[in-house]
């Protein structure tokens, strides 16, 4: 599938290189424990600056996701799925995402876990539906 890429930000590049081990990475804030995405310079709960990349499950569910129709880049594969995953680690804390599947697995609720798709020195974070 055709992309556009990241930049990589120094305040972002952890997030899109972190596919490289298999690992996906949010920030978190070390004074009082709270995840958040997109990355920031302070927590959002605490206000603390000791935030900073950490592994997590690279498990969630879809909270909800959109089916495009239109391929808004020549080359751009259609239908595909945009979702919203809600991380398993902790409740609201959400990655938008592409959501590899078919139309009719896509449910809100699903299972999923993260895969990546390599692009140069970017692993894209995608989710795909968990298998038991």
């Amino acid at each position: 599938m055709i992309r556009k890429l990241p930049r990589l930000e120094p305040d972002t590049a952890f997030f899109w290189t972190s596919g490289a081990d298999g690992r996906l990475r949010i920030q978190r804030c070390a004074d009082c424990g709270t995840w958040q995405h997109p990355p920031l310079p302070r927590c959002a709960q605490c206000h603390g600056e000791a935030v900073g990349p950490e592994p997590v499950s690279g498990k969630g569910r879809i909270a909800s996701y959109t089916v495009n129709h239109e391929a808004w880049l020549p080359g751009l594969a259609v239908p595909y799925i945009l979702a919203m995953v809600e991380l398993a680690e902790q409740a609201q804390l959400y990655v938008f995402t592409t959501l590899v599947a078919t139309e009719a697995e896509a449910r809100t609720g699903l299972p999923v876990r993260v895969s990546f798709e390599r692009h140069e020195d970017i692993w894209l974070p995608l989710f795909r539906p968990e298998t038991p």
